[in-house]
């Protein structure tokens, strides 16, 4: 064994083991428990980041702590391959997005083989190769058939100088990132998936997962925001049109002061007709661009229609106005507004001196004041003819009652939730499988069709896509007939909604899933991944996956029975002010730090010498240039050290501060460890253990050891606190570093532990504990050896320390055998020359033994 703790040398052999005996590699085995852990797959930028190397080490302690528990582990990884940034990068590199993409796979794929992660790369899957979006195409012409796909007309950013559509992330202040151009809102067809059909099994299946964190379960239950209310219907005045609108509160009914409606309202649209202002105020607000997280703060603006609704119960007419702050794709596009009882309605009538109707005041009897506020608690009715004096669900289900019976309402269920749009004008995503034929219909392109392929070798002008600009490239034919193919690519959710299924089953070339292999699997035991997907990602995650079941592919009802979601890395930031008064954003690698006794930064200088500004830590990130580069701590300290830095430094879901002192005091733990090897190698345990041949320091060890082990295993497997698993191991090993190896019987103990401590931190190190393993004189690999388990016998304490209290004070601490019995302790404590001396000429009143743990005397 070498003397000295060598990663440079030690990790690459390592991993050419792990590749050529292909160790991870995962194979169904019905005779096995499964085990299958996912971390959410990396858009393969370029480079990794501290965010990926935290969440792969995450997976890959829990996939190699499960494997060592005898379960059959599948861990796959592969490339969420498609999107935007890749036409941007290719635009600016004059190359073609794929040609950036599998680049970049390649070095991020090297990436993570430097960083030892336990992965079975034979089931490596890139979403933008065809064999894997040709089931997803396939799969979405099965939706349409179903009926749970159509399309519709749909608001996009436009840029009305280079005629092209624009993501959110193109449009910079109302503008072009192009050319600067103001963004319009055009309505253009485009496609959607039913996800509202599913709303109610999204939001029950969310009490089918007690192992999902409780905030992700909280913010899916309100972005599918199911509530209960009324449907409306008003009459127009001197018009057979009607406009309908859904309230929550119909117990506020009576307060109705004005109807607002969306810009792109039909009635909106028939006032404009002839009044020009309105025109010019309607496509103003049509132009603007409003996400419905943005409605409660935004100014909010209106003009009146002229057009007067009828109330259905009182007859009274009630002004139409359009407002900014509705919105034509969330309910009816119109609302009742009842100023009195909502904030936004009641901003909205102070601005223009709209009439307020108090309705509710507050159920303690206390007086209604709307001076400042409106009043929106539940209360007492008033001012609502036969329904004063109700409460709120007297008056809901009486209102609700009356609208019925006249017909003007129905009692219904809305969601929050809208329909997907799929759609994208981008041209790196997977084609859209729909043909349009000569006569205009619409079909879905055959399964002998698919993949409809996206080329690969174009030309990027940065203005539109590749396969919109060549007239060429969308003309097939159908049956014989001419059509023409979808230009729309897929939204890449689309891909990362069921690429876990496609990792069961990856060479599969039949259909989209191989259900045996699939149910086999299925569903993920443990999925790792941020917390910033909850509302995206992971709700439509759990939508395809209920898509599949309905199609016969999968035959359970959610896609993963365990959610982790770790915590950011932040890292310190600085900067200095240029000439030109601009801050530039200095790597923290290249500073220089001065600190005071207690730790706090109180100087910062860079590499030429410069005063920096220190900003505090923040997340890492390109903008503050505080991101540091995995590669080059790999470099630096080896992988094991920055693994169990990452496990160690922070619980997985906190936030983690990125602190190059605790890699150092990695690097020097592990080196500790292999010290501590290489000095019991050079006289190692010749004999068994024998527990009943212990001295007492040696059992005391060996508990302390079995107790680790006992703690170590409930940390990784139960609660998934790996910091203060690694912390118990550390406590050890200061123990084992002092133990004395003289005789053989301290040998062997030394011997029984280091296998220990060398299979519990197998999972977050294991290229070290790879090669200690060895060095233990064991003759297989540690990859498959049993997780170490706790001898229960060996943590019985043979001897308790007693406490001795006299007039509840300690005065002295005593050694005793565990099953001594009470009267013996006492004797023992009675005899302690500081208990005597404090008991000296009183008398003892009372005795409490607390088993094990304290005797106290009571004496006068």
């Amino acid at each position: 064994m070498q003397e000295q703790y060598r990663p440079d040398l030690i990790e690459p052999e390592v991993q050419k083991y792990w590749a050529e005996n292909k160790t991870f590699k995962a194979v169904q085995d019905p005779s096995k428990e499964k085990y299958y852990c996912l971390s959410m797959f990396p858009y393969p930028s370029g480079r990794l980041h501290m965010g990926h190397v935290r969440n792969y080490t995450i997976g890959d302690v829990i996939s190699r702590y499960q494997r060592m528990n005898g379960k059959n582990v599948l861990q796959p990884m592969g490339w969420d391959a498609f999107g935007l940034p890749a036409e941007g990068a290719a635009v600016k590199n004059k190359t073609a997005p794929a040609k950036w993409t599998y680049e970049n796979i390649d070095y991020m794929k090297n990436q993570l083989k430097i960083l030892g992660f336990g992965f079975d790369w034979d089931r490596e899957i890139a979403t933008c190769k065809p064999e894997y979006y040709k089931w997803e195409q396939w799969f979405f012409t099965e939706l349409y058939r179903k009926g749970l796909v159509y399309k519709k007309t749909s608001s996009v950013n436009w840029c009305p100088n280079d005629e092209t559509v624009l993501a959110n992330e193109q449009v910079h202040e109302g503008c072009c990132w192009r050319c600067d151009t103001p963004v319009e809102q055009k309505e253009i067809p485009q496609w959607f998936i039913k996800i509202t059909e599913y709303a109610e099994q999204l939001l029950g299946g969310l009490d089918h997962l007690p192992e999902w964190p409780d905030m992700v379960k909280t913010m899916q239950r309100n972005w599918i925001g199911r509530s209960e209310g009324v449907e409306i219907t008003f009459n127009i005045e001197n018009s057979d049109e009607t406009v309908t609108v859904y309230t929550t509160r119909p117990d506020t009914f009576y307060g109705v002061s004005y109807l607002a409606v969306a810009a792109a309202h039909p009635l909106a649209e028939k006032a404009a007709q002839n009044n020009p202002a309105l025109a010019q105020f309607i496509q103003e607000a049509k132009n603007t661009k409003v996400a419905e997280a943005e409605l409660a703060t935004m100014e909010k603006k209106g003009m009146a229609t002229g057009i007067h609704a009828i109330h259905p119960i009182t007859g009274k007419l009630v002004p139409v106005w359009v407002a900014n702050f509705v919105l034509m794709h969330y309910g009816t596009g119109a609302v009742m507004a009842v100023p009195a009882h909502d904030e936004r309605d009641y901003e909205f009538a102070k601005k223009y001196d709209l009439p307020l109707y108090p309705v509710i005041t507050p159920a303690d009897g206390s007086p209604l004041d709307l001076s400042k506020q409106a009043y929106t608690e539940h209360g007492i009715l008033i001012n609502s003819a036969e329904f004063d004096g109700l409460d709120f669900d007297a008056a809901f289900n009486g209102i609700a009652d009356k609208l019925e019976k006249m017909g003007v309402g129905k009692r219904q269920v809305n969601y929050r939730l809208r329909d997907w749009g799929v759609s994208r004008q981008r041209y790196w995503g997977a084609p859209i499988p729909m043909l349009t034929l000569e006569n205009g219909e619409v079909v879905p392109a055959p399964l002998a069709d698919l993949p409809i392929v996206l080329p690969e070798d174009v030309v990027m002008d940065g203005v539109r896509s590749p396969i919109k600009a060549d007239p060429e490239w969308a003309k097939t034919t159908y049956n014989g007939q001419p059509a023409l193919k979808e230009t729309d690519t897929f939204d890449t959710f689309m891909e990362s909604s069921w690429y876990y299924a496609r990792y069961t089953c990856p060479d599969f070339h039949q259909a989209m899933l191989n259900p045996e292999e699939a149910n086999y699997w299925l569903p993920v035991d443990q999925y790792i991944g941020g917390i910033e997907h909850a509302t995206m990602h992971l709700l439509y995650f759990r939508f395809f996956h209920k898509l599949l079941r309905d199609a016969g592919l999968v035959n359970s009802d959610e896609p993963a029975n365990k959610l982790l979601c770790q915590g950011m890395v932040l890292a310190d930031a600085f900067y200095y002010t240029s000439d030109t008064n601009e801050r530039i954003w200095v790597s923290p690698t290249k500073v220089t730090l001065e600190r005071d006794e207690k730790g706090r930064i109180i100087r910062a200088i860079d590499d030429e010498g410069r005063e920096l500004v220190h900003s505090g830590m923040t997340k890492m990130s390109k903008s503050k240039n505080n991101g540091i580069d995995p590669q080059e701590m790999v470099e630096k300290y080896g992988a094991d050290t920055v693994r169990l830095f990452m496990m160690f430094a922070s619980p997985a879901e906190m936030t983690l501060e990125w602190q190059e002192s605790g890699v150092e005091g990695a690097n020097r733990f592990l080196r500790r460890l292999w010290n501590l090897v290489f000095e019991y190698s050079k006289n190692p345990a010749k004999t068994a253990l024998n527990p009943t041949a212990l001295s007492s320091q040696q059992k005391a060890l060996r508990r302390d050891v079995h107790k680790t082990i006992a703690k170590v295993s409930d940390d990784i497997g139960r609660r998934q606190t790996f910091n203060t698993a690694i912390a118990a191991v550390m406590e050890l090993m200061n123990k084992l570093t002092k133990a004395p190896l003289d005789d053989e019987q301290e040998r062997a103990v030394m011997a029984e532990a280091l296998n220990a401590v060398v299979r519990m931190l197998y999972p977050i190190t294991p290229h070290i504990c790879f090669q200690l393993w060895k060095e233990l004189g064991n003759q297989d690999a540690i990859d498959f050896a049993p997780w170490v388990k706790a001898d229960a016998q060996a943590m019985v304490d043979d001897e308790k320390l007693v406490v001795v209290q006299v007039n509840g004070k300690v005065r002295a601490k005593i050694t005793v055998p565990a099953d001594m019995a009470e009267d013996a302790i006492k004797e023992i404590a009675l005899a302690d020359p500081n208990v005597q001396k404090f008991l000296d000429g009183l008398t003892i009143v009372k005795t409490i033994y607390v088993p094990g743990k304290l005797f106290s005397f009571v004496a006068k």
